[in-house]
């Protein structure tokens, strides 16, 4: 998956399902409760194998949906009762071994009682009913606004299978699935297998597939529509794509399957085992809760993030590129092979993360791969790895109800990094060599990390028990620094010391990176010397080093070889500061202006300095993928300031600068589309001015002069949500006519966060009473897009005016809401604004709400943390701030 159940029954319920005084006086098979603990997984697998699922399902495109389960499967034991998934459905029957029984159902699952088991072969049916879902889980129905067509898709990570079907909706219970689907005539269906026979029944169809090889429950998919649909046979293994009928001309397939097949190729060259499941759909589907899944031969992506209404930049096309390879890594490590249980779900991201990036470096375009993933993935993991709520790459998972409580940049993007060092560390054909033996061994079982470091090590003839320790059970991330002498020009001695975060997070580790020694000549900074290191404790002498002539600057993770946080030295954190483009190389361009940043969130180099560095150095930045970093690292500079609420002299004045930056790197690309384009993106993400705001309304109404822009519909849409947010006359009504012009999903959505973000005291109060409304009937990913709009940084006198009470409401939020709910609403509407009195607001908070679900409970100390950093950023400021 590319990173992301509803507890509203009352337990009461279950007493209305008593089958008899027997079952009743039997002692529960498990906790009364929506999820599956892993000691429940573990104690069912111990007695249930060789699964296998019959599935049909009858859809009409209304609420609600019809299904038959057929579950037979080998009972080591009849000891106590066996449960089988099902959430919030009308069961209508259960059989049991041709025996009808009287349902036990308490709204979660079904509880077969044990004289209906047999020691041996068992079959369950269950018949049942059940609503659609609409929160992005389950079958999740969509109704096209454009033309009123239904689409459906399924989504089941990490625990979801059973919001469609009876199920045993644990990893390490493998089955194979027999689909029969009845559909509207004008529907596609699609699963992880291709149909055997279409046949006509009136108004349906009724769709019969081949039986799949052994899936976990989650890996497995269904999707049914009048989906659009294209076709590509040119490679091994048949192609599809598939999207909404009224967003199919946003889509070109020619560049989804060129990237398909180059994946494809060498994907089965690398691991030395061939694709398995004999063709590769990709469907594109609304409401997405998360960027893609890696459902077996059916992957599906969220539309939101590859489908754009005008000709793709290449950053889109890089990130439909890795998007494409970081699914198809899954098909053989996470489908192909699959973790025992929850615990195990990193591993699986981490893994898919680095393939996805080494297969994008190696088989498309996009050579710079690895920049990409250090600015993006790689810089959240160091963000995340220094937080509070830092926590180990493995961690335990106690239920199905804490399987995401960790899903983060650490489980994606460290656990990815840790990877590549081990590959490093290892050499890449004994990492290779590991990989395949240790997918050849587990094909079509379930594994666990011990299993997949055993593999490595016996590849490599290491014992790698230290290794596993030192990285993946122990969190933080370790700062290295470059300590020299020089003497007659010469360096003298070199050591590289390695420091640990805290007291409380004492780890130092062993980690193989190039260490190297830069000289400005000419003008330009020249490599003197690079030497690869394998370090370990708090110093290790890098003896090969002394003799060069002393540097300007050392850079002691040249190329990005390990996951470690970089403190330059004096010397060359100000050549750093001094020289930035003068430093030919783009990807240590970018560490050094990562470098500069860290030196910003750690309160050592004033905010403002940073911003001095950037407007002399962004403008001359060549690279585009680096140019996408430094605009980010502006716009969050921008964002610093507007939460400090200085409204000075200089915050407008630096404004102003800004802006004008931006827009001048607009008209200076003219003509380039891909740098043009980027630039115009960060003009519209920095302007707040009132002649910024009037320039962007004059682009919308087509009197100011574009300098070659193309105005798209998506940018029309962000100039309107940014025109609202700064309240410029008219904007509302903008909205309205925009609307009509644009009745798309997109569209709808795009109104939403424009009209949350105005500044306005009522609509505020309109709009938050819609997102605490559980029962709403706005769409949730309309919901979620108004949390995430709400309330802007530079508003923060507004959200003071229910900053108390939505933090005094949190923990009953927390409780009747659902984790899908939370994971949108924690991370957003917590309140901060950057101030003393806030940060004491969040520190009772955290003192006295210690009840909160576990995810919940981290964003609230993440929010108290980045509040403190903001105030100390503030702080360290040589410009005025008040």
């Amino acid at each position: 998956m590319n990173f992301p159940a509803h507890r509203l029954m009352a337990l009461a319920i279950t007493s209305a399902f008593a089958f008899g005084t027997a079952a009743q006086a039997a002692a529960p098979a498990r906790a009364e409760n929506a999820y599956l603990s892993q000691e429940d997984a573990a104690a069912r697998s111990a007695r249930v194998s060789n699964v296998d699922y019959v599935l049909d399902f009858t859809l009409t495109g209304k609420e609600s949906f019809a299904g038959t389960t057929t579950a037979s499967f080998d009972l080591k034991d009849t000891d106590s009762a066996l449960t089988l998934d099902l959430n919030k459905a009308t069961v209508k029957s259960v059989t049991v071994n041709g025996k009808k029984v009287d349902p036990r159902y308490n709204g979660w699952f079904i509880t077969i009682a044990p004289q209906d088991l047999v020691k041996g072969r068992n079959t369950v049916t269950v018949a049942y009913e059940r609503l659609h879902s609409t929160n992005g889980e389950g079958l999740h129905r969509m109704v096209d606004p454009v033309d009123g067509r239904v689409y459906t898709y399924s989504h089941f990570e990490p625990a979801a299978a059973h919001q469609m079907f009876a199920v045993f909706d644990q990893p390490d219970l493998k089955a194979t699935y027999s689909v029969t689907v009845s559909a509207p005539s004008d529907w596609t269906v699609v699963t992880t297998t291709r149909e055997t026979a279409v046949a006509d029944a009136g108004a349906s169809k009724r769709w019969t597939f081949k039986t799949t090889k052994k899936l976990s429950p989650y890996n497995f998919s269904l999707h049914a529509g009048p989906y659009k649909v294209w076709e590509d046979s040119s490679a091994r293994y048949p192609m599809r794509l598939f999207a909404r009928q009224s967003v199919a001309s946003q889509v070109t397939p020619e560049d989804w399957f060129r990237y398909t097949k180059a994946g494809l190729v060498f994907f089965e060259e690398y691991f030395g085992i061939p694709y398995q499941f004999e063709k590769y759909d990709q469907l594109l589907v609304p409401d997405f809760l998360y960027g893609a899944m890696e459902n077996a031969g059916a992957v599906t992506f969220a539309e939101a993030g590859f489908m754009y209404k005008a000709a793709m930049t290449a950053e889109q096309k890089q990130r439909l590129a890795a998007v494409i390879m970081h699914e198809m890594a899954h098909q053989w490590f996470g489908d192909l092979v699959t973790m025992k249980w929850w615990n195990g779900l990193w591993l699986n991201e981490s893994f898919a993360s680095f393939m996805g990036t080494l297969a994008t470096a190696e088989a498309t375009e996009f050579k710079d791969a690895w920049q990409s993933f250090y600015q993006t993935g790689k810089g959240a993991a160091y963000v995340q790895d220094q937080k509070v709520t830092t926590h180990p790459i493995e961690v335990p998972v106690p239920s199905s109800a804490n399987a995401f409580d960790n899903i983060d940049a650490i489980t994606y993007s460290k656990g990815a990094s840790t990877l590549k060092q081990l590959r490093h560390l290892l050499g890449e054909e004994t990492f290779r060599k590991g990989v395949h033996n240790y997918l050849v061994k587990y094909q079509w079982r379930n594994a666990t990390l011990q299993d997949f470091v055993k593999s490595l090590g016996d590849a490599a003839g290491r014992d790698l028990t230290g290794w596993t320790q030192e990285w993946l059970y122990q969190p933080g991330v370790n700062t290295i620094e470059a300590s020299y002498t020089c003497g007659g020009g010469k360096i003298a001695g070199f050591t590289l010391a390695q420091s640990a975060p805290s007291k409380e997070l004492p780890t130092l580790r062993e980690q193989r990176v190039q260490v190297a020694a830069f000289k400005l000549d000419g003008g330009k900074l020249s490599l003197l010397k690079n030497e690869a290191v394998t370090y370990k404790g708090a110093r290790t002498a890098v003896p090969a080093l002394n003799g060069t002539a002393c540097p300007d600057l050392v850079y002691p993770n040249y190329q990005d070889w390990g996951f470690v946080k970089v403190q330059l030295d004096k010397r060359s954190f100000e050549t750093a500061r001094a020289s930035l483009a003068k430093v030919e190389d783009p990807l240590l361009r970018s560490m050094l202006w990562q470098s500069l940043w860290d030196g910003v969130r750690d309160a050592r180099l004033p905010l403002d300095e940073f911003i001095k560095v950037a407007l002399n150095n962004a403008p001359q930045e060549q690279d585009y993928t680096l140019l996408g970093d430094v605009i980010g690292k502006i716009v969050a500079s921008k964002g610093y300031l507007d939460a400090m609420n200085l409204n000075n002299a200089y915050s407008k004045q630096t404004a102003k600068a800004l802006e004008d930056m931006a827009w001048n790197g607009v008209v200076a690309h003219k003509g380039n589309d891909n740098f043009q384009r980027r630039w115009f993106g960060a003009y519209l993400n920095l302007a707040s001015s009132e002649a910024a705001l009037n320039r962007l309304a004059g682009l919308l109404e087509g009197k100011t002069p574009s300098e070659g822009l193309q105005i798209n519909q998506d940018q029309r849409w962000a100039i309107i949500g940014r025109l609202n947010r700064y309240n410029q006359p008219g904007a509302a009504a903008l909205v309205e006519a925009e609307k009509a012009r644009d009745k798309s999903d997109t569209g709808l959505g795009a109104a939403v966060a424009a009209l949350a973000s105005r500044p306005d005291a009522k609509a505020k109060a309109e709009w938050l009473g819609t997102i605490e409304d559980l029962k709403t009937k706005l769409p949730f990913s309309r919901v979620r897009t108004a949390m995430h709009t709400i309330y802007p940084a530079e508003q923060a006198k507004l959200s003071e005016q229910t900053a108390a009470k939505r933090l005094a409401s949190l923990p009953a939020l927390d409780k009747a809401a659902g984790p899908v709910y939370m994971r949108s609403y924690a991370t957003s509407m917590i309140p901060a604004s950057c101030t003393p009195q806030s940060v004491q607001r969040l520190q009772r908070a955290a003192n006295s709400m210690k009840d909160l679900s576990a995810f919940t409970r981290r964003s609230l100390l993440d929010t108290l943390q980045e509040d403190q950093r903001c105030i100390a950023i503030r702080k360290a400021m040589n410009a005025p701030t008040s």
